[in-house]
């Protein structure tokens, strides 16, 4: 029972782990690297392991970090079954092609710039086109249902909720070599939105997320006070409230808070502007899989109401719109992707608006510390958006507590029902993994950190201390947790 990561070891994105069970060979997740210069290079580089030889590819959820390479296997010639469950399914759809069409039109962007400079052999070309999309799209098969056991090349799966995302589960997968578990992202079980995960059952092993497995969370009524006040705040200042969101779940959960601070009196009906085509194609999703959500959004779906829609929200559909929104005088809340501002429409938003004190910025997500957004809410004078130096002068506020992601309370609580397993940590920065190894052994599990692309016996002693060797840990990652959760 064997793993070699090829993303999200030692870090947090770009999550694909290539599994050896029974003889036969499994990926699990296939994402996209985000976050800056470097780790999105690695997006390019070629897959080290036989495309045409895998046995299958399992997806736990839709994230794009966990989903956004599948069209480069594709191109690297898989043509077999890509198994998830339904909503999963259906969100891959939006994600790649979205995924897809911001690639060209960042790519015909920064070539008629650099055509001006005498540089366009310099541009890179996307890493994939809406027709790589829909060839992937045809390999998908939503045949997983959580609590059910389906057969995939002679390795049993079974599927249960995992409380992350819409669709989002882990896996137990059981052969001839024992039994694995395979988290995928877990979720927060105090979310304002998700059910909890499921409880697991004994294994032999188990490969974990780790993104906050060294802090636990602000309790959820603690984070509706704390969003509640941001945004009186911001609205006495009278300018634009900015709040870039990832377009799944967390534009979800935002529209809903908001639609509950408003209907209760709780803060002013200021215009709201979803300007995410993405988040809205994503959220009619909710409607068909709303037995996912906790009991007051599922009763409302049930009963024809629609959660996500406070009375004074607009949704932007196109560019042009967009744009306009920039012109908008008065105090109004926009909402636009991506979380960690480092593409999509808020970049424009935060253009014209980071500058003046007036605006407000209202950080809901995680902010990894290369990103735009990570350098803004750490207290950078200056960012550089669309080629410009912009000052930063606005109100910045984070608010931590909508993360889907487990904390470490959380995170105990998954491994509690799991028996003595060997746990192998991924997921995470290193000095998060770091901290969280001895925290396992008060509870006598061993842990271990999964190298970066080098096969690991699962069943196998481990490494000293749980580090791999070569592994040197700075410190960092603690100051990047406290500045918000995917």
């Amino acid at each position: 029972m064997h793993i070699k990561s090829y993303g999200a070891a030692l870090t947090v994105t770009g999550s694909m782990h290539l599994l050896t069970l029974g003889g036969r060979q499994l990926l699990v997740d296939c994402g996209l690297f985000q976050g800056n210069d470097e780790t999105d290079a690695r997006n390019r580089e070629s897959f080290d392991f036989d495309v045409k030889g895998l046995d299958g590819v399992i997806l736990t959820h839709a994230h794009l970090d966990h989903v956004g390479r599948l069209p480069l296997l594709v191109r690297g010639g898989y043509r077999g079954p890509v198994h998830c469950t339904p909503p999963t399914a259906a969100l891959v759809e939006t994600v790649l092609l979205d995924s897809a069409r911001l690639q060209e039109d960042g790519y015909r962007m920064e070539l008629r710039h650099a055509r001006r400079q005498g540089r366009e052999a310099e541009v890179l070309p996307p890493l994939y086109e809406e027709a790589d999309v829909h060839r992937t799209l045809a390999l998908l098969r939503p045949d997983l249902a959580f609590g059910d056991t389906t057969t995939v090349a002679g390795v049993k799966v079974t599927p249960q909720r995992a409380g992350h995302i819409l669709g989002s589960a882990y896996l137990l997968l059981e052969s001839s070599d024992g039994r694995l578990l395979m988290s995928g992202d877990l979720g927060n079980r105090e979310s304002g939105l998700q059910m909890d995960f499921t409880p697991p059952p004994e294994v032999d092993a188990v490969v974990i997320e780790t993104t906050y497995a060294n802090r636990t969370h602000r309790p959820w009524n603690d984070t509706l006070l704390e969003f509640r006040d941001a945004l009186r705040s911001a609205v006495r200042e009278g300018g634009k409230i900015l709040i870039p969101t990832f377009a799944i779940e967390r534009a979800q959960v935002i529209l809903y808070t908001l639609k509950q601070l408003m209907d209760a009196g709780e803060v002013p009906r200021i215009p709201v502007f979803l300007d995410s085509p993405m988040a809205t194609r994503a959220t009619n999703e909710y409607f068909e899989f709303g037995d996912e959500l906790i009991p007051p959004v599922r009763n409302a779906l049930q009963d024809g109401e629609d959660p996500f829609r406070p009375s004074t929200l607009h949704v932007v559909p196109t560019s042009a719109e967009s744009q306009r929104l920039n012109r908008y005088d008065g105090p109004a809340i926009i909402m636009a992707g991506n979380g960690m501002m480092t593409g999509g429409r808020i970049q424009h938003h935060l253009k014209h608006h980071l500058w003046k004190p007036s605006t407000s910025l209202i950080s809901v997500s995680y902010q990894s510390p290369s990103s735009l957004g990570g350098r803004i809410v750490t207290g950078a004078d200056h960012v550089r958006i669309m080629g410009e130096d912009i000052a930063v002068q606005a109100h910045v506020h984070t608010i931590g507590g909508f993360s889907a992601h487990a904390d470490q309370d959380d995170l105990l609580a998954f491994l509690g029902t799991t028996g003595r397993p060997h746990v192998w940590l991924v997921h995470g920065e290193p000095e998060v993994m770091d901290a969280f190894v001895p925290v396992l052994e008060q509870r006598g599990l061993k842990g271990d950190l999964v190298p970066d692309r080098q096969d690991v016996d699962l069943l196998g002693p481990g490494f000293p201390q749980g580090r791999p060797p070569g592994v040197v840990l700075d410190g960092v990652a603690d100051a990047a947790r406290a500045v918000g959760g995917e």
